[in-house]
């Protein structure tokens, strides 16, 4: 059962009160939506002016999954540059959820910071979040300030415990906060080149024979990435707990669509539902009025390490010769952000099952400090 916030109340809905109100919010006379959307929760926005377009219960408080990396992104990335060398020590790499999807890092090798973040947005790898993490001061460090970060975004929604959006008692987010978190890790060019790299070549170990350190492949899991039109990034994300979770951005004549979806009914569905939005949303834009508005970012906190050089990540145009990286820690009940076609229609189900009565709306605050 949904609890929505009193009339009394309306004027602490972040966004605007249709935002705070379950159900579709859409304005009268605009394109018709499409038919099949499942998901708990979804969003559709302009990333230039802020207006949200439509939305289905913007506010729920849902599981986040890998998406969560995007804050974790927006708040870690501009800290170190992305030519910094690190060397990864063994105790960077504990701690990670059973399952946890992974890049592949290595202890006792070093790895430049851009790689390591090519690791989180590409593969959605656990592993390169805490080696990033433990780099930024701990994860518990990471934790306050990615909950501090989504303060500052106005993301009330959103409540942190683990830097990389695994499953954990109570870390929930909404499809409203993802949506400010895309838009604000998109201003930052960096975040933008690597959310929309494809693939890349990763450092990998040392031959023992040859002293010489090999590279493999990795690939962005994010499926609509390269086929739908105009499609920048942003993330994917997958648990049991969550279901299927995706922020997407698109451009088309000079204008920046964002679209979340969060848990559909069928897991494999979740891209189709966000295609199906953008188009709508493309559709709609300059024709629908707004349901609501993205919160201004308030800004965010003064680098610790002095600001990364903001350049985009270059794609390169075809991928290497060589065998295929064998997959890595990756299971049905993993933080993965791209499970396999099998894992999708395996999981559809009882991803549904698993999630149901998890949505709710959060008590909305008055205040703009309470976090």
């Amino acid at each position: 059962m949904l609890s929505l916030p009193s009339a009394a109340r309306a004027d602490a809905v972040v966004g605007g009160e249709r935002l705070g109100a379950a159900g579709v919010q859409v304005a009268a006379g605009a394109p018709a939506l499409p038919k099949e959307l499942t998901g708990r929760s979804w969003v559709v926005a302009d990333a230039g002016s802020g207006q949200v377009l439509a939305a289905f219960n913007a506010h729920a408080e849902l599981p986040p999954a890998s998406t969560l990396k995007m804050l974790f992104a927006v708040t870690v990335l501009p800290r170190f540059p992305a030519s910094d060398v690190h060397r990864v020590t063994w105790s960077e790499l504990q701690g990670m959820g059973a399952g946890s999807s992974l890049v592949g890092i290595k202890e006792d090798l070093d790895y430049k910071v851009e790689d390591l973040w090519r690791g989180v947005f590409l593969s959605s790898g656990n592993d390169a979040v805490h080696v990033l993490a433990n780099m930024n001061g701990g994860v518990a460090k990471t934790v306050a300030d990615m909950q501090a970060r989504a303060d500052r975004l106005r993301a009330r929604d959103t409540h942190v415990v683990s830097p990389d959006g695994y499953d954990m008692d109570g870390q929930v987010t909404s499809a409203y906060d993802l949506t400010l978190f895309a838009r604000a890790g998109l201003r930052d060019p960096e975040f933008r080149g690597y959310c929309a790299t494809r693939w890349a070549q990763f450092p990998g170990a040392v031959d023992k024979k040859t002293g010489q350190r090999g590279s493999f492949g990795i690939a962005n899991t994010d499926r609509l990435l390269g086929k739908y039109p105009g499609l920048i990034g942003v993330k994917n994300g997958y648990t049991t707990n969550a279901g299927a979770t995706y922020t997407g951005a698109a451009e088309r004549d000079g204008r920046t669509l964002l679209v979340t979806v969060m848990h559909p009914a069928d897991g494999a569905k979740v891209y189709d539902e966000a295609a199906a939005l953008l188009d709508w949303g493309f559709a709609a834009a300059g024709k629908a009025a707004p349901v609501g508005e993205l919160a201004e970012d308030g800004g965010a906190q003064a680098p610790a390490e002095g600001p990364a050089a903001a350049r985009p990540v270059a794609d390169p145009p075809s991928p290497p010769a060589g065998p295929a990286r064998p997959a890595v820690g990756r299971a049905a009940h993993a933080a993965a952000s791209g499970p396999g076609p099998a894992t999708w229609s395996a999981v559809g189900l009882c991803a549904a099952v698993a999630a149901a009565g998890l949505l709710r709306l959060r008590a909305l605050r008055r205040r703009a400090g309470r976090g």
